[in-house]
């Protein structure tokens, strides 16, 4: 087992990241307590039974699959079930699950009796490297991603790689999209690793160094005041695609059209050839006016222009203010 800690002025915690981890999940957290067990019906039922049968008083939730999940309505049912299962501030929630499931429930620990204590078991590989790491929790309100959340690290994160076994084809790509995301800005080896074993199936090394990238970037900036903001490469342009296809694409498989609309053109090149043998789409049929409007909403917004991530060269980045021509001369790049 590798445990990578992670320093931040809100928080420590350590990733332990190895295989057959949740068989000792009650060694690795605190669950001799109340424990609300946040899952959802696409994620196999054992791993949230593992931390119950581990779980002094357990309280399960399983939502349903997909990102109209992260919605008001079940922060309130989360927060009604610990509230009439009687949790105090000694009590924990646990994720089982992807994205949609860790920033939503860490979320609701974050506001349940001003913060308890939130356990992350990321369970897709785009959660393992990205989104359980940095302490970002939040809900999608009035269609619009991410817009009501906190900086609340975890008390501890879990990465069992056994769970990726159970992942079809498809969400090993679209995790990879941010692997190759952190590579392209950070590391041009890394970038060339990926390239030459895309085909791997021993993802512990590549959710190693993604997570390394990652710590480096929350540790420095927690709440992306600079060089966190390197982590959205892909996600301005993406997050409005995303969007406007009202769930038709998965998100890393949009991060990487947007990515592919935010650098040089022999980047361009070869991150294409890349996405494409990593089964991603670089093309995609969508509403450039409704995606537009999405990404006008967007949080990186500063009055007429946005701050965007773009890679002249492989392994470096920098941040450039584009106006909405601009942005929407871009993303023709990638319509279809």
């Amino acid at each position: 087992m590798n445990v990578i800690n992670v320093i931040t002025q809100t928080g420590n915690y350590d990733i332990d990241l190895g295989s057959g981890l949740l068989k000792n999940v009650g060694e690795l957290l605190k669950l001799n307590r109340k424990v609300l067990i946040v899952t959802d019906d696409g994620v196999p039922k054992e791993y949230s039974e593992a931390v119950a049968k581990a779980s002094k008083e357990p309280v399960t939730l399983v939502l349903k699959q997909g990102e109209e999940s992260k919605k008001l309505d079940n922060l309130m049912k989360l927060e009604k079930a610990m509230l009439e299962a009687g949790f105090t501030r000694g009590d924990c929630v646990v994720a089982v699950g992807g994205g949609v499931i860790g920033d939503l429930s860490g979320f609701a620990a974050s506001i349940y009796m001003r913060g308890i204590d939130f356990y992350n078991i990321p369970t897709t590989l785009l959660s393992q490297v990205d989104s359980s790491i940095g302490g970002k929790t939040a809900i999608d309100f009035e269609g619009v991603k991410n817009i009501i959340g906190a900086f609340y690290p975890p008390t501890k994160v879990i990465i069992d790689t056994d769970t990726l076994k159970t992942l079809s084809k498809r969400q090993i790509s679209n995790g990879m999209a941010e692997v190759v995301k952190m590579a392209a800005t950070f590391d041009e080896t890394f970038f060339s690793d990926i390239e030459d074993n895309c085909d791997t199936e021993d993802f512990t090394n590549i959710i190693y160094k993604a997570i390394k990238i990652k710590k480096r970037v929350v540790e420095e900036d927690e709440k992306e005041s600079g060089l966190r903001r390197v982590l959205n490469f892909g996600h301005t342009l993406g997050h409005g695609i995303e969007s406007s296809l009202m769930g038709e694409l998965l998100h890393g498989e949009c991060v990487g059209l947007g990515m592919l609309c935010m650098c040089d053109e022999e980047v361009a090149e070869r991150l294409e050839a890349l996405l494409i043998k990593l089964n991603l789409p670089v093309k995609a049929k969508f509403d450039e006016e409704e995606a537009m409007k999405a990404v006008l909403h967007d949080k990186k917004a500063n009055g007429d222009t946005i701050k965007c991530v773009y890679v002249k060269r492989l392994g470096t980045f920098e941040i450039r203010e584009m106006d909405a021509a601009e942005l929407t001369e871009r993303m023709k790049a990638v319509e279809a």
